[in-house]
């Protein structure tokens, strides 16, 4: 993230500099975090405010006179990452919420059945349902191709804990589909 100085005119025609901040995300880093939250379950309408949250994290880090991350992109994808299970944990919340109220008003009722899907809503729909801490890693590792080490540093974890995550979200993930019969 860098400073420069601009020169900027005030409406008398007095001209005085003012800091101005470089955006801290380039456009690939952004396409990146965007993807992270969006393989997190984030809905496309909720995408541009993750990327301001994670560009709002990275200038708040710098106002705060921390260190800019070491790899800003790494940083990024993993803040974008958790923003993603924030917006799980809030939207499970909502959704506990609404069956409470909705069993007040109205007896239970069972759905009546559960529809298939193609192998990409499948894997949607599997990593929707692995707990927070394993969907992370699996959209670290597989689609911000972070490396395990990397992983591990960035979320303050032993590489064996990421490696455990990894092994046992694919191993989740590859019963789901074997269960759905699709692959």
């Amino acid at each position: 993230m860098l400073r420069r100085k601009a020169r900027r005119g005030q409406g008398g025609g007095a001209v005085r500099d003012v800091d101005v901040l470089d955006d801290p995300l380039d456009a690939a880093q952004e396409r990146r975090v965007r993807a992270v939250l969006a393989l997190g379950g984030v809905p496309q309408a909720d995408l541009p405010d993750g990327v301001q949250q994670v560009r709002l994290r990275l200038l708040e880090r710098a106002a705060g006179g921390q260190e800019a991350p070491r790899d800003v992109s790494a940083w990024a994808a993993v803040v974008a990452s958790n923003l993603a299970m924030d917006w799980h944990r809030a939207r499970k919340r909502q959704e506990r919420l609404g069956e409470r109220l909705s069993a007040l008003r109205q007896p239970v009722a069972h759905p009546s059945g559960e529809e298939t899907s193609v192998l990409s809503l499948a894997v949607a729909r599997g990593l929707d349902e692995l707990p927070d801490i394993l969907r992370q890693v699996v959209v670290l590792r597989f689609y911000a191709d972070l490396p395990v080490r990397g992983i591990a540093e960035e979320l303050g974890i032993p590489e064996g804990t990421v490696k455990s995550r990894l092994h046992t979200a694919v191993r989740t993930l590859r019963t789901r589909l074997h269960e759905d019969e699709v692959v």
